[in-house]
């Protein structure tokens, strides 16, 4: 067995320590001494306990991913607008439509958060991953294009992945 660092004891996985340490504060609706304690007790506390069950953090680019949040954060708030108008507007405005989302990679994680961004964008539901295939099946509302959209979300969501991740696709092959 390989001997770890003490920061590495301490604090097996420190993402995980800063999200358990912010969920906890803002459940808490408070920033009094005592719930900063607690915020850092647990903060320390779940990550060492579960660490036999989280896996590393992959190495991956922060501001690609800052990026990416902030263009799904704004498509699921546009598309709100536009799926209201669409479901309290004439039913015949609906155009919906079955689709598959061709995938550049194998990488798991890729792939699932893709199909997590399709599926939290309203107006689209990813139906399932197909490795074999290396497509996303989806379901969307309102399609006049489904070509114009698969490139949409190859672009905005996949594209922007791959660079988080820094996934090679040659390397795959």
């Amino acid at each position: 067995m390989s001997k770890l660092n003490p920061m590495t004891r301490l604090l097996p996985h420190p993402f995980v320590s800063v999200v358990v340490g912010l969920c906890w504060l803002m459940l808490s609706h408070s920033l009094d001494a005592s719930d900063l304690l607690i915020a850092v007790i647990l903060a320390f506390l779940i990550p060492k306990v579960l660490s036999q069950f989280i896996t590393p953090t992959p190495h991956i680019h922060w501001l690609s991913a800052l990026r990416l949040f902030f263009v799904v954060l704004w498509d699921i708030i546009v598309s709100n607008f536009i799926v209201a108008k669409l479901v309290l507007g004439p039913q015949k405005n609906l155009h919906p439509q079955w689709f598959r989302v061709p995938l550049e990679t194998q990488h798991e994680q890729v792939n699932s958060l893709l199909a997590m961004i399709i599926t939290t964008t309203p107006g689209t539901v990813s139906a399932g991953i197909d490795q074999e295939r290396r497509d996303i099946l989806v379901h969307a509302l309102n399609t006049q294009n489904p070509e114009a959209d698969i490139q949409l979300i190859k672009q905005r969501y996949e594209a922007p992945l791959i660079k988080i991740f820094h996934v090679n696709a040659e390397d795959e092959q």
